[in-house]
């Protein structure tokens, strides 16, 4: 299939290399990853052909990715809980501590990210209580083989997602899309760094979960 025919969730999945492309260009592969990429490409006000052959320019043998279509679920369940349950519950308490930090220093500024700690303290506690039904309800429930019966919960965690991914948006026009002024302090840029980590991390996380490990539930 051409590859402006396929969706941006495949390509991610498919093609190593393809998220960091993704990333650079900010074009969502996991909430939106059922669209084309020629379509991704409209969206995102960039010309598709472009877009293609950059992705078709990688290298074959790119480095720093995994096929976890190969994986089982019980071994990508484990990846996901270790490499992004874990790793949010680390972020958040301390990008929601530096960004209250900014704020009271900074506030006065035009360039201050004013409301950005309210927003991470939220985004916490709203990944927390997914990630627990994630945890305690669907993801045992796939581990037994019970795909069908988990339709109803796979819903509920792909609305969850989109919720997670307006959060991320509003996160972007709070921090004209993560970069600091030029004279940022030290605080502030690690707290900028800290963000790109997270988001980009959040997105891997939803783009396993919605793009691959629902969709072989059925």
């Amino acid at each position: 299939m051409n590859l402006l025919d396929q969706t941006v969730g495949r390509i991610a999945l498919s093609l190593p290399g393809a998220t960091r492309i993704f990333h650079a260009h900010h074009i969502g592969f996991c909430c939106g990853g059922q669209v084309t990429l020629r379509e991704a490409a409209k969206r995102a006000d960039l010309d598709p052909d472009m877009l293609a052959a950059e992705l078709e320019a990688l290298p074959a043998n790119e480095t720093g990715s995994h096929d976890w279509q190969a994986s089982s679920n019980a071994v990508l369940i484990d990846h996901i809980l270790s490499r992004y349950h874990d790793v949010h519950r680390e972020q958040l308490p301390e990008l929601t501590r530096m960004a209250r930090r900014v704020e009271q220093v900074h506030g006065e500024r035009d360039a201050c990210p004013r409301g950005l700690a309210d927003l991470l303290n939220a985004m916490h506690q709203e990944m927390e209580s997914h990630m627990q039904k994630e945890e305690q309800i669907l993801f045992p429930m796939l581990l037994r083989g019970q795909g069908s019966q988990a339709r109803g919960p796979i819903t509920v965690m792909r609305h969850e997602h989109d919720d997670h991914g307006a959060s991320l948006a509003r996160l972007m026009i709070l921090t004209d899309n993560i970069r600091p002024p030029e004279d940022a302090c030290t605080t502030w840029r690690a707290l900028y760094a800290g963000l790109s980590e997270f988001r980009n991390d959040l997105m891997e996380h939803i783009h396993l979960e919605n793009n691959l490990l629902f969709e072989r539930a059925g």
